[in-house]
């Protein structure tokens, strides 16, 4: 069930998407060669409970932790460990959630550490863009299936592999809500869910160098490629106002990046 916000919870949600921006900013300039992701998730766990919020992550479903981090050919829900030292080559992918008042907050980036190869670079940044797309392609009144589309459009030139079987979420009381939000068209699903005013999306594509096939480790978290290749991860809390989309989950709500895609009309 699709649950809406009001102004007041939206607020709140806002005060949670900030803590996020703000941890993942100091995680981003922290992290180098040499540091466990261990390092990683006390970092952020410390600045999080200093910001007066938690980790949304911490003992969500049984997950140890309060990051989740990925390198290289993960995808997703890595699990921090003092044994995993960081190396000058690794993407990392840093995904943080905090609450605030009852209320999520939810955002990933994935970062280069010291000297990373152009074509990993390309798919760094075509799957950061692929995010700001779908936002930009939100209206009210428009429909779920217009940010899926949005994402997969700027991705697949490229030829990169879009994971099929994850993907971005409701988000609020409960860091998972409804509705699903893929990052491609399934002709099957239709144009998915209204967009309206209160509806709170976590977008997330994730997109591999090679193939789309994915595998989960035995610790019953991890993804993987299925094929070894590098995969991406970006991910914003967002919602809809009459002047369009605002990125809870970013310090200016998104404007930087938004202003350029919506002024030229590329995607609408």
């Amino acid at each position: 069930m699709i649950t809406l916000k009001t102004e007041p919870e939206l607020a709140v949600m806002r005060e949670a998407g900030l803590v996020v921006a703000r941890c993942l900013e100091l995680l981003r300039t922290s992290v180098e060669p040499g540091m466990t992701t261990m390092d990683l998730d006390q970092l952020a766990e410390s600045f999080i409970r200093g910001e007066g919020a938690a980790p949304s992550f911490k003992g969500y479903n049984g997950f140890p932790a309060t990051l989740c981090l990925s390198i290289n050919d993960e995808i997703v829900h890595g699990i921090p460990s003092a044994a995993r030292v960081i190396r000058d080559g690794d993407v990392v992918s840093i995904d943080c959630g905090a609450v605030v008042g009852g209320f999520h907050g939810d955002a990933a980036v994935t970062v280069p550490v010291g000297t990373v190869g152009q074509d990993v670079l390309d798919l760094l940044r075509v799957c950061e863009e692929s995010l700001w797309r779908g936002f930009a392609a939100a209206r009210l009144g428009g429909r779920l299936r217009d940010i899926s589309a949005a994402v997969e459009a700027h991705i697949r030139p490229h030829g990169y592999g879009i994971v099929e079987g994850y993907g971005g979420h409701g988000i609020g009381q409960r860091l998972h809500e409804d509705p699903h939000v893929l990052n491609y068209v399934e002709p099957r699903s239709g144009r998915g869910a209204k967009l309206v005013k209160g509806l709170v999306l976590a977008v997330e594509p994730m997109v591999n160098l090679g193939r789309p096939d994915t595998r989960e480790l035995d610790d019953g978290w991890t993804v993987v490629t299925a094929d070894g290749s590098v995969s991406a991860h970006f991910e914003h809390t967002f919602t809809l106002t009459e002047e369009g989309p605002w990125v809870l989950t970013a310090e200016d709500g998104g404007a930087s990046m938004l202003a350029p895609l919506l002024a030229d009309g590329s995607v609408r």
